[in-house]
């Protein structure tokens, strides 16, 4: 209170604070690549996890988290991965048919043996968000078993991990 009765005012801010804006790409900003990953020798959830940043788009300054800003990621020579330690034979995959009793299960090599794509497939899924955008990140990616691909009119740019 002033001496004269009335209240100061608590409007004035002599501090002046800085202005940041959150970076958003718009989908015409968007520049997306077609890259070539050999998976030869490579361990599964180190190429995986990398593959997955590299589809997310986080490896690129302009990535926004509810976008599509990653690269198109093709994986060649899947069926010459490798799992660390006793994972070939002791790893479990789980699926449920939708009946009772109708847990299955399968180990690596028993994927490897039908499907060397889907090993890969999994682990990157895995790594992507669990909703829409994840579902559509994992159609930029294509998994070949072995050194030829169909994406050669694309150019991909090999990478190495």
């Amino acid at each position: 209170m002033h001496k004269d009765g009335k209240q100061k005012s608590q409007t004035t801010n002599t501090m002046k604070s800085p202005y940041f804006k959150t970076y958003t790409a718009k989908p015409d900003e968007i520049e997306k690549k077609w890259l070539l990953v050999d998976a030869e020798g490579e361990t599964l959830g180190r190429l995986a996890s990398k593959v997955a940043m590299i589809v997310r788009g986080k490896h690129k300054p302009e990535f926004t988290p509810h976008m599509d800003t990653g690269d198109n990621v093709v994986i060649i020579n899947a069926e010459k991965i490798r799992l660390t330690g006793n994972k070939m034979t002791d790893k479990q995959y789980f699926r449920y048919t939708g009946y009772p009793g109708g847990e299955r299960f399968s180990t690596p090599a028993e994927l490897m043996e039908k499907n060397p794509t889907k090993i890969i497939m999994k682990a990157i899924k895995g790594m992507l968000p669990k909703n829409r955008l994840g579902r559509k990140l994992l159609t930029n990616v294509r998994v070949y078993a072995g050194p030829v691909h169909q994406q050669t009119a694309q150019n991909p740019e090999k990478i190495t991990l």
